[in-house]
């Protein structure tokens, strides 16, 4: 039975706020059709424009989507942990890896929330275990969630150090997979990941995660693949566009980085409303991140505060 894994970010283009990646894993019995979003279709759903009471599992930017968008989000992540969660650090606990928890300690703006932030704890526990019941009769069994968030402050140190804003997101990228090579067992791991921009070699960056030998599958602009030899397990990985629309676990990986990113902007924002009475909240992406911090740019300059520890260099 091996292990498929997915990976993805949110957060890249932004000008303020942290960078997420994430991971997502499922134990899945030898010869799984590729679609587990077929195996388990009696729990979980794409994205459709009727509501038939199944799990939303898809590209979290078609999940979050509307007034409630958040709170689908959360419902699809939060289901999937099958985890009593009742706050952020909780959450974090479990999902956090590297610096994560460390970094957002050290933000102003970081405090602890209670969860779930906007579903209905009700609907929380009949999507979860209507998943449970899916993924039992599939005999598929979903593994952790592992996360990296990289706030402002750390994303210019890496970017002074790597002078290319890929290499911020490689250093995530890499932790992410080597948390997958430590997955229960012996089993095969199978991991795709969404394409990193418009490269087609990843083979340096797969021997910066883990040191075996890699060998290149196939190069091109619709899929570049690898297998890495030499490890303690068998290792394969692919990076595709758009693998979020083909891979359940890249698809909740996007929701997975997503959320978190949502809720910590949500703290982000509610840290500055206080700060700057009156400012109208951002999602920190160009042109709308330039208006507000304009508009606390004087409340950091009498706070002493850099700069760069709130606004990122690219």
């Amino acid at each position: 039975m091996p292990w498929r894994v997915g990976l993805d970010e949110a957060g890249y283009g932004p000008n303020l706020g942290p960078l997420v990646l994430a991971s997502t894993s499922c134990h899945v019995p030898d010869g799984a059709p590729a679609c587990l979003w077929t195996i388990l279709e009696k729990a979980v759903c794409r994205r459709t424009k009727r509501k038939d009471g199944r799990l939303l599992i898809d590209d979290s930017k078609k999940v979050n989507q509307g007034t409630d968008g958040l709170a689908r989000l959360e419902q699809g992540v939060l289901s999937v942990l099958n985890l009593q969660a009742t706050t952020l650090q909780n959450y974090l606990e479990t999902v956090a890896i590297g610096n994560t928890i460390a970094d957002l300690n050290g933000e102003h703006w970081h405090a602890d929330v209670s969860l779930p932030v906007e579903v209905d704890p009700e609907d929380l526990k009949v999507s979860t275990a209507n998943l449970v019941e899916a993924t039992t009769t599939a005999d598929v069994r979903f593994g952790p969630i592992h996360t990296v968030a990289i706030p402002t402050p750390r994303f210019n140190r890496l970017l002074d150090e790597w002078q290319l804003k890929s290499g911020v997101l490689a250093t995530g990228v890499i932790a992410l997979l080597q948390a997958a090579l430590r997955l229960p067992g012996e089993e095969a791991v199978y991991v795709a990941v969404d394409k990193l921009g418009g490269r087609n070699s990843y083979a340096p960056l797969l021997n910066e995660a883990f040191g075996g030998w890699v060998r290149t599958l196939r190069e091109g602009a619709e899929l570049s693949e690898y297998a890495i030899d030499g490890l303690s397990r068998p290792v394969f990985v692919r990076f595709e566009p758009r693998a979020d629309g083909s891979h359940l676990n890249v698809a909740l990986a996007s929701m997975a980085a997503k959320y978190l990113r949502e809720v910590l902007m949500m703290q982000f924002n509610r840290y500055w409303e206080s700060r700057v009475p009156g400012i109208k909240p951002t999602a920190g992406y160009p042109v709308d991140a330039a208006r507000f911090f304009a508009e606390i740019r004087n409340t950091l300059t009498a706070d002493g505060t850099h700069e760069k520890a709130v606004w990122r260099a690219k």
